[in-house]
């Protein structure tokens, strides 16, 4: 894993680890069981709600509920149930283009369980469930080639809670031998490029070290929507998580797609690299996943980036031949099956960066 790796190599138990693009919070996760301090910002609040699930120890009481809901509600949904509810006489807006027919039962679905979430004991189950319905659902939903039958749906939601208690309970298991004032991580929504002003950065705490993965320039990529029945956006997810709606896709890629040169992506990368670096102490190591839609003109501007910004590349790893060091490249995991149909692109290549902050 490469945020575990990272961390292992770069910081001690007790440091202060950054990630300002958690996404699904990974490096936050993988900071908090190794007792380190967590700190985790993204501009998506759909990023900030699934770290937060997935960084909750739940009680013994708060799992037997859940196994409650996931083995005697969520079998009972049935499309052919009444339509009289909040979730149901719901705003368009929130659900554009779940009407559509291969999208229309899950839906009704997914409204009906949101409706049972009060049955739950505490705003952290109802989290938890919420976190669930969004993983099915997005499988069930997002880029899919066929419909997904609604006994299948049921059957993905409570293997989903089977397997995300499961992992609630390992984490708990991991954390309980950690100091307590690094078990709780802090999570924060807003622009990186405020860091600074944020606490505890604000107060004079400074990152030992930063491992996160950037929007990736020349890119397009959909943070904040899912792909329904030919690529149809709908911002369901925000509906199922109950968040705050994501705003145009330029707003988390940091740039418009139809900005070619990438110009407006390496003016924004820029302010953050800057932001990042004030919050980073001296000496301190940022360690990135990244990939380019043009890596040859690309990683040039980032580097340069990089260099503007405050930092220095570290090339950690030596040739065979004790030559000079080479970057490391990988092949993107779980790619999507429409983007494979596509082959192997600039944009399936990704590359670890680490820089020195100076």
């Amino acid at each position: 894993m490469f945020a575990g790796a990272a961390i292992e190599a770069f910081s001690r138990p007790g440091d202060v680890v950054l990630d300002p693009h958690m996404g699904g919070g990974t490096t936050v996760i993988e900071a908090l069981v190794r007792g380190r301090h967590a700190i985790g910002n993204d501009l998506n609040s759909l990023a900030v709600f699934v770290t937060r699930v997935k960084t909750t120890c739940l009680g013994d009481r708060e799992c037997a509920a859940l196994l409650r809901w996931a083995d005697d509600t969520v079998p009972a949904l049935s499309y052919r149930a009444d339509v009289d509810s909040p979730n149901q006489v719901i705003c368009s807006r929130r659900t554009r283009n779940l009407s559509l027919a291969m999208a229309r039962p899950i839906k009704k679905i997914i409204a009906l369980a949101l409706d049972g979430l009060s049955s739950l004991p505490t705003e952290r189950c109802r989290e938890f469930a919420r976190c669930a319905l969004l993983n099915v659902g997005q499988l069930a939903l997002n880029g899919r080639k066929r419909t997904t039958p609604l006994w299948e749906f049921r059957e993905l939601v409570q293997g989903a809670v089977r397997e995300m208690l499961a992992a609630a309970r390992a984490l708990r298991e991991r954390v309980s031998a950690i100091p307590s004032a690094a078990r709780l991580p802090m999570l924060m929504n807003v622009n990186s490029a405020v860091l600074a002003e944020q606490v505890p950065f604000s107060q004079g705490v400074r990152a030992d070290l930063v491992v996160t993965s950037p929007p990736y320039p020349g890119i397009h990529i959909l943070y904040h929507r899912w792909q329904v029945d030919g690529r149809r956006e709908t911002p369901a997810p925000y509906w199922i998580a109950a968040c705050n709606d994501g705003r145009g896709n330029a707003f988390y890629n940091f740039a418009d797609r139809r900005d070619t040169a990438a110009d407006g992506y390496f003016e924004e990368s820029l302010r953050t690299l800057r932001a990042l670096r004030r919050v980073m102490k001296d000496g301190a190591l940022v360690v990135q996943m990244v990939a380019f839609g043009d890596p040859k003109n690309h990683l040039r501007r980032y580097l340069t980036n990089m260099l503007v910004g405050g930092f220095e590349e570290v090339r950690p790893l030596a040739d065979a031949a004790g030559g000079a060091c080479r970057r490391i490249w990988r092949t993107v995991p779980r790619r999507r099956w429409h983007a494979n149909l596509k082959g192997d692109l600039h944009s399936s290549r990704e590359v670890v960066l680490v820089h020195r902050a100076v």
